[in-house]
């Protein structure tokens, strides 16, 4: 019997205030690895989301972790490097599909540009925007919480 080699797919992301938009991504990033796929999932460091956003995530970086792991999909959780670098990605996780997210645009193109430089065979997956867009983000979700403080 010949057993298939299972795709690694690569999935990252801040996950502060996780929620259904996050989890869709994380299932459809899994199926686009095929049947026996494998998810591991970069959370990023507190620093990371500081110099990148501007502003300190709401939730640790331990606990954000910690819930992407527990969810069903996720084969492995692990937090990124203080020193992220998708080079340092690629070299160690050897992923063989990248998943981006519809907002991600920056982050595709670093990927891309890396993927060439390296010259590695990497598929690059872009994942779509889930349903309603009402309380998509995190940041959607933090402002209807004031809204509804402020009622």
């Amino acid at each position: 019997m010949v057993t298939k080699n299972k795709k690694t797919v690569l999935a990252s992301g801040t996950f502060d205030l996780l929620h259904l938009g996050h989890v869709k991504f994380l299932e459809e990033a899994k199926k686009a690895g095929g049947k026996n796929a494998e998810l591991i999932v970069i959370v990023a460091r507190d620093n990371t989301v500081k110099a990148r956003k501007g502003k300190n995530p709401i939730m640790p970086e331990d606990q954000r972790r910690a819930l992407v792991e527990s969810l069903k999909v996720v084969d492995e959780a692990i937090l990124g490097w203080e020193d992220f670098s998708i080079d340092k990605v690629i070299e160690r996780i050897k992923p063989d599909i990248i998943a981006v997210g519809h907002d991600q645009d920056g982050i595709e193109n670093e990927v891309q540009k890396a993927i060439e430089e390296k010259k590695v065979t990497i598929e690059v997956a872009k994942i779509g925007r889930f349903g309603k867009r009402e309380l998509d983000s995190s940041s959607k979700i933090v402002r209807k919480i004031i809204e509804s403080f402020n009622k």
